[in-house]
């Protein structure tokens, strides 16, 4: 769904997507974002390989921005996830720190970020990696294929319970 211009050119927020029984809209998720555990089974795989498998996952929650699932670093076999250098700055998290992930022959750069040291309310995070889904074979949240946001610097995983429009397509920056 596109979003209106205003009469100052500025855009307006986009209209939510109208919620069916059990869904969430990213329109009802807070700025700044929170930070809340859940118990999901998470399964993630890389060339061939399940390189986490996890039921301690929290989740990120942020104003039109679909769920960024963080999980334990110890859900990693050794290997898996490579530290790499240069960092990026979250004005609500801090600064993130990335990895290479690799696995099965595949290596895949700077697809998995954690917050060593993130900032008060977000302290959760410091033991945790994310991951893009768009970069993995797949993400699963309780049995369920994940569908990655679009763009190329959000990490957000959509279910069909969660739902939009959401921020990081074409035309969206201004949200």
């Amino acid at each position: 769904m596109t979003p209106e211009r205003s009469l100052s050119g500025f855009f307006r927020r986009p209209r939510p997507v109208k919620l069916a029984a059990g869904q969430e809209s990213v329109w009802d998720y807070p700025r700044p974002p929170k930070v809340e555990p859940r118990s999901e089974r998470i399964i993630v795989r890389l060339g061939g390989q399940v390189i986490a498998d996890t039921t301690d996952a929290v989740r990120v929650l942020e104003t039109s921005h679909p769920p960024v699932y963080y999980l334990p670093l110890d859900a990693f076999p050794p290997g898996v996830l490579v530290p790499v250098g240069g960092t990026t700055f979250c004005e609500f998290k801090g600064e993130a720190h990335y990895f290479d992930v690799v696995a099965g022959g595949v290596a895949v750069p700077r697809a998995g970020w954690t917050y060593p040291q993130p900032t008060r309310g977000f302290e959760a995070l410091s033991t945790r990696v994310a991951l893009y889904p768009r970069h993995m074979d797949s993400c699963e949240v309780d049995g369920e294929q994940v569908t990655s946001q679009e763009g190329d610097f959000y990490g957000g995983w959509i279910t069909s319970q969660i739902v939009g429009p959401f921020k990081g397509g074409p035309g969206t920056a201004g949200w």
